[in-house]
């Protein structure tokens, strides 16, 4: 297909602190016992993608990546792990790694998208349009605490109503409009000259821009050089990309209006009239006349996922826990496990005490022991954890070598590497940082806590 693929890894992000660390950066954190670079390259795998440059921010992060992709993707892919800067944004990335693309076409794929939407349906789609950027859109996750998700108080507030203001085309095939960040809960505005030149336009609130994005090689270069202060894809080169599309000058306060909530075609206004709900835009009247127009601005196009599609970026605490929620639950199909009549994992290796209880949607790694009268639900547990007696722990994270002793009770939480907690200690919506010690007794709710 002649596509060259790029992976944003990312490196030690703060906003995951403490999940992450110098030891587990972003991409080697364990989402359902698995790293969370697995789940995108294995999708790439599968779409025959299979020549990679993984970028990772930070030398030592970057070692650890590769030594992790050396040894679990050994005759599968061809992966070069590059170390860049840190805090250079997804863009800065690609402009640090530029002139390593030769191939006519480049697939970037954020490392931290999980999701069943394969890349080779949006290369495919890209080449079909001969677009200059095609971007995936899928529906919004629902995020946060439910019957079956584990509840972070870190981030439990941070639930935005959208993330994205998107206008399509009338065949839902072009990328007409888009505002993503602080703008979206502002007014939509659309200059008229790009109404006329389309005919109509559908803004729509539940889509979010997945990070994952084909462009023309040499256009996106260009950009790259231009636009020396863009960091973001998403906030800078992909807005720049469709204003470039349709450029027109502002029409002095005669932009239309749209109310943000829900989906709507766009409205006249000044001097335009509506168009009627009937008239069809095709595929081909858009291309020869609208893009005709354009004076060398680049054709986008849009991938939207059907509805019954997975898609969900780990961009933060609460997104962490949600994902692992859904990857042994509704999601099961994307762990690559095998689970049990009961709907759950238990490794052979793993030692269950007398009236210990495994709850469906729950993942015991190998080598792990239970004490008697514990009781699992809806929880991953990592490798190789020594749990006493009489613990409960439920929609929660533990991660490997956790020891945990009598009586303590565990609820919506993530436990880091390594972690002690001590008899009789209570976590809710806590994040506990790898090595941390639980003193016995302590209750803590909605506290993150690490070493010093």
């Amino acid at each position: 297909m002649d596509f060259q693929v790029v992976v944003l890894a990312g490196g030690t992000s703060e906003t995951l602190s403490p999940l992450v660390s110098k030891d587990v950066p972003k991409a080697l954190l364990p989402v359902a016992n698995r790293p969370l670079l697995s789940y995108a390259l294995d999708l790439l795998e599968a779409s025959d993608l299979k020549d990679l440059i993984v970028v990772v921010e930070g030398q030592e992060a970057a070692r650890l990546v590769g030594a992790w992709v050396s040894s679990a993707y050994l005759d599968r892919l061809c992966v070069e792990v590059v170390a860049v800067s840190e805090d250079l944004g997804s863009a800065g990335a690609l402009r640090a790694i530029s002139k390593r693309l030769t191939a006519n076409d480049i697939l970037v794929i954020s490392g931290d998208l999980v999701t069943d939407v394969l890349p080779g349906a949006v290369a495919a789609t890209h080449r079909r349009n001969g677009a200059a950027v095609t971007a995936l859109l899928c529906s919004v996750p629902v995020s946060g605490p439910s019957e079956t998700a584990s509840s972070s108080g870190k981030d439990k507030a941070k639930k935005p109503n959208r993330l994205n203001i998107v206008g399509l085309d009338k065949t839902k095939q072009f990328l007409l409009h888009i505002v993503s960040g602080t703008d979206v809960e502002k007014d939509v505005r659309v200059h008229k000259r790009k109404i006329q030149a389309v005919g109509q336009m559908e803004i729509r609130s539940d889509l979010m821009d997945a990070h994952l994005y084909a462009f023309k090689r040499t256009i996106l270069q260009d950009v790259l050089e231009q636009k020396e202060a863009y960091r973001s894809i998403r906030l800078e080169v992909l807005p720049y990309f469709v204003r470039s599309q349709l450029r027109s000058a502002p029409s002095g306060g005669n932009g239309t209006t749209v109310g943000e909530t829900g989906n709507s075609a766009v409205l006249s206004s000044g001097n335009l009239q509506c168009l009627s709900q009937h008239r069809v835009i095709t595929p081909s009247a858009f291309k020869q006349d609208a893009l005709s127009r354009s004076h060398g601005g680049h054709r986008c196009c849009a991938y939207i996922a059907t509805k019954s599609k997975y898609c969900h970026r780990l961009n933060s605490i609460q997104s962490y826990c949600d994902i692992n929620r859904d990857v042994i639950g509704e999601a099961s199909h994307l762990s690559g496990y095998s689970f049990s009549a009961q709907n759950n994992i238990i490794h052979p290796s793993s030692v269950l005490g007398s009236k210990t209880t495994i709850g469906p949607h729950c993942i015991l790694a190998e080598g792990s022991q239970l004490g008697d009268k514990c009781s699992v639900k809806r929880s991953v547990i990592g490798r190789h954890c020594r749990i006493s007696s009489n613990v409960k722990i439920v929609n929660s994270v533990v991660m490997n070598h956790v020891v945990i002793e009598d009586g303590c009770h565990i609820q919506g939480s993530v436990v880091c590497n390594n972690v002690q907690l001590q008899e009789w200690s209570v976590l809710k919506d806590c994040q506990i940082g790898a090595g941390y010690i639980v003193t016995a007794g302590s209750e803590h709710k909605a506290e993150s806590l690490a070493r010093k």
